[in-house]
């Protein structure tokens, strides 16, 4: 009889078994059965050709309302469909950590310009005690420069070395949540008529994000049951960023388009907003983990039984590339920014372990939420190994008698024109990138456009390197119970 510690640890370890099972696996055949792991290459390759395609449509399709949705008025819109607009009350969290003052002030400013009045919104930024001499000059400048600007500047200080958390932005937001809920308490406030967003502190909101987020939550029949996600493009620098920066940065925009236009695996990442009551009755964001962003989605979808979704936002907020001072110190950020959200693979344990306790939810809704979680973990890390190293292994390796026979000579051409299919792929990601690109700073010449397009050369590298190894790192410090801390993402920008 297994113990809950042991259990919960098989529990762990168990996507790190299938994936580094899976590599083996492959590997293995290559050398053992490469006849049939060519044919096992051929069809995963045109099983892959066809998400490519299918990525790229649902990707299009989400750009053509994006780019509707930037073009939208929305707070007229909501004044003149929802008159009770005004008892909304609209919150947003900044934890910060050791962030420059120049990040903190472009931040605010897009709060200060945005078509939502700034006299109703309450901006809660809660810094670390760990940092408190940088915390205090850093509420010098912001009284200096934004006191009166909003409905409320509420400070929070949080403390280091409370129990039962682990440092990070989780445990930040996590006490501020706390906090914030005794000044609502204060007030006497709806808890449902709150609507709290906890943004990282580079997050740059459109002008018209947070008039379109209330259009959309009263607009939602229940709007305590959802979060709402917008866009994230990662291009406050992205000009100064190396090309890798700016490939993983489109990259991960191109993801969350393409998620939003689906729906069926959405899961809130990084920036995000919801209702205060859900936050609260789902016990905060969790203080204990990396991954808070989207543990808390799950959180609220075991609270409320499985009858909880994310709306789609496709007005979009803005965030910084791990840009850093020098080429090496920006690629190691970006590796561990990459290692950090692959992280993630904790909420694979962790509804394993809440599924028992939770009988009233479906079979095959846990089936489906816990496969899409896992699978796209399996696929972050095995399928660029698949695809750029092991996929032609089983030619390298094949015998005598095997490199006689017709499969072998076809293979290498089967997988060439698979390959170039695959390139409408990379062709979308090239447009799209040209596409959301911003604004190049003064100054800029023609010729870094066309590095803009040259970059993507770097693809391959990138997802080997950038991409499937850092989720290999983290899906084998859990196996191994080599449990990671919060690793800060340093952003910084060109003064």
């Amino acid at each position: 009889m297994l113990s809950n510690y042991q259990r919960y640890r098989l529990y762990e370890m168990a996507p790190g078994i299938s994936i580094w099972g899976s590599i083996i696996l492959c590997i293995t055949l290559s050398f053992w059965k490469p006849v049939a792991m060519m044919y096992f290459i051929i069809v995963f390759d045109v099983y892959w050709v066809l998400r490519v395609v299918y990525f790229s449509f649902y990707l299009f399709v989400s750009w053509r309302r994006f780019r509707r949705a930037i073009q939208v008025d929305w707070f007229k819109r909501l004044i003149e469909e929802f008159p009770l607009w005004v008892e909304k009350i609209n919150v947003v969290f900044l934890p910060l950590y050791n962030e420059d003052w120049s990040v903190i002030n472009s931040t605010l400013q897009a709060l200060l310009k945005s078509s939502y009045p700034s006299k109703k919104l309450y901006v809660v930024i809660s810094g670390e005690a760990r940092k408190q001499a940088h915390w205090n000059d850093l509420q010098k400048k912001i009284h200096e420069h934004y006191k009166g600007s909003f409905a409320d500047l509420i400070f929070y200080s949080h403390p280091s070395g409370l129990p039962d958390e682990i440092p990070g932005k989780g445990s930040n937001i996590n006490y501020a949540e706390y906090q914030f809920k005794a000044y609502a308490d204060a007030r006497g406030w709806n808890y449902a008529a709150i609507i709290i967003s906890v943004f990282d502190v580079d997050t740059v909101v459109h002008p018209q994000y947070l008039a379109h987020l209330t259009y959309m939550y009263c607009q939602h029949p229940r709007p305590e049951r959802s979060s709402f996600q917008p866009v994230t493009l990662y291009n406050n620098n992205l000009w100064e960023s190396p090309a890798i920066l700016r490939i993983m940065a489109f990259g991960t925009s191109f993801w969350m388009l393409f998620s939003l236009a689906r729906l069926d695996n959405l899961v809130t990442f990084s920036s995000h907003s919801m209702s205060f009551k859900a936050a609260l009755e789902a016990g905060g964001h969790a203080k204990q983990i990396v991954s808070e962003d989207s543990r808390i989605f799950f959180q609220c979808w075991l609270t409320y039984h499985g009858d909880y979704e994310v709306t789609p936002l496709y007005v979009p907020v803005s965030m910084d590339t791990v840009r850093d001072d020098n080429m090496w110190q920006s690629l190691k950020n970006l590796y561990l920014q990459q290692r950090r959200w692959a992280w993630g693979s904790e909420n694979i344990p962790f509804l394993l372990w809440q599924f028992r306790r939770h009988p009233e939810i479906s079979w095959w809704k846990k089936t489906v939420i816990l496969f899409h979680e896992w699978e796209g973990k399996w696929s972050w890390a095995v399928v660029p190994i698949l695809i750029t190293l092991i996929g032609r292994l089983p030619l390298w390796v094949a015998r005598g008698d095997i490199r006689q026979t017709a499969l072998f000579f076809n293979t290498p051409h089967v997988l060439e024109i698979l390959m170039t299919l695959a390139l409408v792929g990379l062709l979308s990601s090239v447009i799209m990138s040209m596409l959301i690109l911003p604004a190049p700073p003064s100054g800029t010449r023609h010729r870094q456009y066309f590095l803009m397009l040259a970059q993507w050369a770097l693809l391959p590298v990138s997802l080997i390197f950038f991409s499937a190894l850092p989720c290999l790192d983290a899906v084998t410090h859990l196996l191994l119970g080599r449990y990671l801390g919060f690793n800060v993402s340093i952003k910084k920008r060109i003064a």
